[in-house]
């Protein structure tokens, strides 16, 4: 079998609207590159027409075509996941079908490879999207910095490129929950940015909710570091202290000026302030003990309903 020498992911969740022109756009882009490739598309469980189009463009160009079908919705980086363990390419570079990242710009990141580098993430020139977005993705991206080490210009961006040893590297791990490009981060050796264009979606919705955004930033957080613990665990040790001086502060108090009644809500305040504190620490903690949980009962990932390829070249 000749040497794949990239492989193209594409998770899709209900894209019918815009698969036809992401078609018409990719693999004239893929071909202009003038090296062997194929496209790994993964069907997220679709409630639309998205499957059908897959299927079609697999009879239209099977020779460098495969679709993995999914029986049922697993979430976009389990998709990603299950496109790492199909795909065949020395180099794989992942793109949503929404074609917010345009196709054209899969040569930027090749070459910022061919510089040497095993993981190349990538920075939208201009972003389309709505200004609380910006916000708290700048907001979330600072946080995590600091939290994990892990440092990603733009992390909401998953067009980005992997050599195979970080692809096997990835799909050594068996993790329930993870952030892929975090992941590809801690594997990697020598890894740079580019900055790639960006484009409004074409059609259809975002499938991000902003509660989906903020588990996105859990699995992040809790995934890659323990500090969340360890930052709570200060807190705990210096409140502690606090409330020591505090008591012996109001005990003094009570002996000099006698009893006040006027401080009665000052202390339901902090009572309430403790009580917010420790229940956001106990929902931390329930955080990383659900991960385990979902860990140790090794369930499937996903499950695969059928794979379309074309058995030719085995």
């Amino acid at each position: 079998m000749n040497t794949i020498q990239l492989s193209v992911v594409i998770p899709v969740y209900n894209e019918e609207a815009g698969l036809q022109t992401l078609f018409d756009r990719l693999y004239p882009a893929l071909d202009t590159l003038g090296i062997s490739y194929e496209v790994v598309f993964i069907n997220d469980g679709s409630r639309d027409r998205s499957a059908a189009l897959l299927r079609e463009q697999f009879q239209k160009r099977a020779d460098v075509t495969r679709v993995v079908l999914f029986n049922g919705n697993f979430g976009q980086h389990m998709a990603i996941m299950a496109g790492f363990e199909q795909s065949r390419g020395q180099r794989v570079v992942t793109l949503d079908a929404d074609l917010q990242n345009p196709p054209e710009d899969i040569g930027l990141l090749l070459a910022k490879m061919d510089e040497g580098h095993d993981y190349v993430g990538s920075i939208r020139r201009q972003r389309n999207d709505s200004w609380w977005r910006h916000v708290a993705s700048r907001a979330m991206n600072n946080l995590r910095e600091r939290i994990t080490r892990i440092k990603m210009t733009d992390q909401g961006c998953m067009f980005r490129a992997y050599s195979r040893d970080i692809i096997n590297a990835i799909n050594s791990c068996h993790e329930v929950n993870t952030f892929i490009p975090a992941l590809a981060y801690s594997f990697a050796r020598n890894p740079a940015e580019v900055v790639v264009g960006h484009d409004e979606r074409l059609a259809g919705e975002s499938k991000y909710s902003l509660y989906s955004l903020i588990r996105l930033n859990f699995d992040l957080m809790t995934g890659f570091s323990l500090v969340p613990l360890q930052m709570f665990s200060m807190a705990g040790m210096l409140i502690s202290v606090f409330s020591g001086l505090f008591f012996v502060f109001l005990v003094v108090r009570r002996l000099i000026i006698g009893p006040e009644a006027e401080g009665l809500f000052t202390l339901f305040a902090l009572v309430f302030f403790m009580i917010g504190i420790t229940l956001f620490g106990i929902g931390l903690l329930g955080e990383y003990v659900g991960r385990i949980y979902q860990q140790v009962r090794h369930r499937p990932r996903y499950l695969v309903e059928a794979v379309l390829e074309s058995r030719s070249e085995d």
